[in-house]
């Protein structure tokens, strides 16, 4: 009769032989290349699981832009150069658009399932994105310029009456700004109950979904079903409490809206003008997509463009020859008896780069959203798998060095050309917002909301470090936290009007 550990040893031996015969059956063509696996584990062991674009990178730097990797019995490539990504996600959509089976299954665990960005390619994603081109397109957003410069203005004068706060003044700006415009709802300046909600949820998520667990979940699917007691079980605890919050985020705005409607006072927004419209053409039954969609925009814009902001400011205190010179060129532009404001966008080209610069330096979110393979694929002769995992490592392409020489510095120069002009980019179709079918529906909102905060601030206050009591300034370092979505921990910093004028304009709410 055989012992337990020989049949343990042969059960190891059969799985492994299954598993290598996988990795050579790949219809005649080489997977990319990757680091070696080990059987079964795959490459689980080589990953920083904190910050695993940092391995991804290393990666790419020894096997090329793109990259091979297997994580408990997934596989997954890694794409760490800009021209394949769009070769493959913008080209090839059809078959890139996808989201992985188990990400899928985490978001629904959390009650995230609604989010557009998370949705399986199919017919009710593109029912959330027509609703998305027909109330935040290019055109759309441009309706909302006042909004941007009044909600921007609060922002400065938070700066400068508590500079003590900075995440929570880009929090809070983001967040008014996505309530107005998508339900017409003016935020209150603390404490606001919508906003709390929609904090606790994005906070819950961000502890909840973890490159660590996802990669656990797809080896060992059985976790999910352990009881909430068990060791090592606490993400189910999580998202229990995550589900709760989602349903009321999904739920009471967009009641709020209808019930503005009911009273004839809803102002417009996202969804009063589709709902309106929708009800006008006999399409009433869009609703439960419209408040998804709603919900989609809160959820989804909320930290990474609170962390756009708070990466402009940590860059500002570091780097304060950038600040200078961005003060320089809105001073020569606007003088001193106005606010900037979109007319002259086009005149300020060195605050365009520090924009596009920001997205560059601290991409909000290291490795975008996963994609997944629909079909099987071949690139540069190499097969790419049915069903595999696709990570664009934003992280690693805004720091190739080939690239962006010096790419930990700060340099909003490296965006124009060698006779200084602004290089033909443009900032809503920057690879940092996603790319192909699934690139970022709300970019026109984000990156015109973020152009009007950091022209205020750069026209009206003067960012520094802070002093001690000793009177020597207080050192500042570049950390950011870890996740799926990144931000600067937290930093001091000293807060100063650089004009009576421009002060008394922004309390006034002048925006002329």
């Amino acid at each position: 009769m055989f012992s337990l550990a020989t049949v343990s040893a042969l059960c190891v031996i059969v799985l492994t032989l299954v598993w290598s015969s996988k990795q050579t059956k790949r219809k005649g063509l080489p997977l990319p290349p990757g680091p070696r696996p080990l059987p079964l584990l795959g490459n689980a062991h080589q990953i920083n699981t904190s910050q695993p674009w940092l391995t991804y990178a290393a990666w790419g730097k020894q096997y090329g832009g793109i990259v091979y990797s297997r994580l408990l019995g997934q596989d997954y490539i890694i794409i760490n150069d800009e021209n394949i990504v769009k070769t493959l996600l913008d080209q090839r959509g059809a078959i890139y658009s996808d989201r992985p089976v188990i990400a899928t299954y985490m978001n629904k665990m959390c009650g995230i399932d609604f989010n557009t960005s998370f949705l399986p390619y199919g017919d009710l994603w593109r029912a959330h994105r027509k609703i998305f081109h027909q109330t935040l397109r290019e055109d759309k957003a441009a309706l909302y310029h006042d909004l941007y410069l009044r909600k921007a203005h609060d922002f400065v004068q938070n700066l400068i009456n508590f500079p003590g706060d900075l995440e929570t003044h880009a929090e809070t700006l983001t967040a008014s700004l996505i309530m107005a415009v998508t339900y017409g709802y003016e935020t209150q300046i603390r404490d606001d109950p919508f906003v709390n909600r929609v904090q606790g949820l994005v906070d819950i998520v961000l502890q909840t979904i973890t490159p660590a667990l996802s990669a656990l979940l797809t080896g060992l699917p059985f976790f999910e079903r352990l009881p909430e007691w068990f060791p090592g079980a606490a993400f189910k605890r999580r998202s229990r409490l995550c589900r709760d919050l989602s349903a009321e985020v999904v739920e009471r705005p967009f009641q709020y809206v209808i019930e503005q409607m009911a009273k004839e006072i809803a102002p417009q927004s996202m969804v009063s003008d589709f709902h309106r419209n929708a009800i006008a053409k006999g399409e009433g039954d869009q609703d439960r997509v419209l408040k998804e969609v709603a919900a989609t925009v809160y959820v989804g814009g909320f930290k990474t463009t609170s962390s756009n902001l708070h990466s402009f400011l940590l860059a500002m205190v570091l780097y304060p020859e950038v600040q200078q010179r961005a003060q320089a060129e809105i001073d020569a532009v606007i003088g001193d008896d106005r606010l900037p404001n979109f007319d002259d966008r086009a005149a300020l080209p060195y605050v365009e780069a520090i924009c596009r610069e920001v997205l560059r330096w601290s991409p909000a979110a290291p490795l975008s959203v996963p994609h997944a393979t629909s079909n099987d694929d071949t690139f540069n002769g190499y097969y790419i798998p049915k069903g595999a995992t696709v990570i664009l490592n934003a992280w690693g392409i805004a720091h190739n060095e080939a690239v962006y020489p010096d790419p930990f510095h700060f340099k909003p120069e490296r965006h124009f050309t060698a006779d200084g002009q602004l290089k033909d980019d443009s900032l809503s179709n920057n690879l940092f917002f996603g790319s192909g079918r699934r690139i970022c529906p709300g970019r026109f909102f984000a990156e015109r909301s973020m152009w009007a905060a950091i022209v205020s601030v750069l026209s009206s206050i003067r960012i520094e470090k802070a002093r001690g009591p000793d009177g020597k300034e207080i050192e500042v370092r570049p950390d950011f936290t870890t996740g799926m979505v990144i931000y600067p921990k937290p930093f001091q910093c000293s807060v100063t009007s650089r004009s009576a004028t421009k002060e008394k304009l922004l309390r006034g709410k002048v925006t002329a």
